[in-house]
């Protein structure tokens, strides 16, 4: 089914089906505090919010059906494919080594599974952002015949039919079937919980104590500063937009954001994707062609290609192309680079597939 046609029944749907879940409420009174639920503390270096707390508000309940519902592969048409199967806790919640991932029947779609991490402030969503909500978000890879290859209905069918779920979802939101609104609420209670704040540099940024630093990190973060903040931005590194970063010089195989916008002037450009936890997230870019972060920073010194829409800050005012790193400023960026891994987030067990 066509995402885009999705997206808008669910929006014309969603305001008085937002009002009726929220004036429910959760009908287990005795679950524990919502500060227990993993991102309920906004983190203080942070930006607002775009999906504010209020929206969803954070329950024990919900949180723990969402997680069931995230790694649960009936969700897919065969019972192979699971959220969790594309998105591993360890990597950040992308797909360790896989360039693109594996969806039913084994078939291989065109872009890198991009990790999940920190989406409550993400204003659009995927590599050309055609979702623009978080609670929209699983009916792409549900829909996706090349990932999940399933629809709503069935879905809601299996749930239904199954011995445990109605009573779960009736804890959480009251009797009577699971509705789609429902589904899709609890599975965000799980991905918006998906927040990584707590790396090295988070601790340094925060002032608490994080450990010293060394002379190659400290010159990396100098380095960042001057060659990359410009696209990953603030302490989400990323500024959430779209841009050509100079892999190819044609797209016909992947226009990019243009593919929901239309417009030649969004042709290559793909979602600029946050650095946290980077070094644990390989492959890289929209479609994994690079297995290691010293592959990254040698295209952006030399390998950057032409095109018309080539991202203006890889055009330098003497006419070449992409981000000159010397070899000594490439080495201390990947020393700073790491100080962005948030073992706690990696290996948080409340994260990962209940038993």
């Amino acid at each position: 089914m066509n995402l885009r046609l999705l997206q808008r029944r669910a929006r014309l749907s969603w305001g008085l089906a937002g009002l009726l879940v929220t004036a429910c409420g959760p009908a287990d009174e005795a679950a524990r505090p919502a500060e227990t639920v993993p991102g309920s503390t906004l983190p203080a270096n942070f930006p607002p919010p775009v999906y504010v707390l209020d929206q969803n508000p954070p329950d024990r309940a919900a949180f723990e059906l969402g997680r069931q519902l995230f790694y649960d592969p009936r969700l897919s048409r065969d019972g192979s494919v699971s959220c969790g199967s594309c998105h591993q806790q360890f990597a950040a919640f992308a797909h360790a080594d896989h360039p693109v991932s594996h969806g039913v029947a084994s078939r291989l779609g065109t872009r890198n599974a991009p990790a999940l991490q920190n989406l409550r402030w993400s204003r659009s969503l995927l590599w050309d952002g055609g979702v623009a909500n978080l609670e929209v978000f699983p009916l792409a890879p549900l829909t996706n015949p090349v990932e999940m290859d399933e629809t709503l209905d069935r879905v809601l069918a299996k749930l239904n039919a199954d011995a445990a779920y109605p009573r779960r979802f009736a804890q959480v939101y009251g009797a009577g079937p699971i509705t789609s609104q429902q589904l899709l609420r609890a599975l965000a209670q799980f991905t918006a919980s998906l927040t990584s704040a707590n790396s090295r540099y988070d601790r340094h940024a925060r002032g608490e104590a994080s450990g010293p630093w060394s002379t190659a990190e400290q010159r990396g973060l100098t380095v960042f500063r001057a060659s990359c903040a410009g696209c990953h931005a603030t302490d989400l590194f990323t500024d959430e937009s779209f841009r050509n970063n100079g892999l190819d010089a044609t797209f016909a195989a992947d226009s990019g954001r243009a593919h929901i916008t239309g417009a030649a002037r969004d042709r290559g450009k793909f979602k600029v994707p946050s650095l946290r936890n980077v070094a644990r997230t390989a492959p890289y870019m929209h479609d994994g062609r690079f297995t290691t972060l010293p592959q990254v920073l040698a295209h952006y010194d030399h390998g950057v290609v032409a095109s018309p829409t080539l991202d203006p800050l890889l055009r330098q005012p003497d006419g070449r192309r992409g981000l000159p790193l010397t070899a000594p400023q490439q080495a201390d960026l990947l020393a700073f680079l790491q100080t962005l891994t948030d073992e706690s987030f990696l290996s948080n067990p409340q994260l990962a597939a209940p038993r």
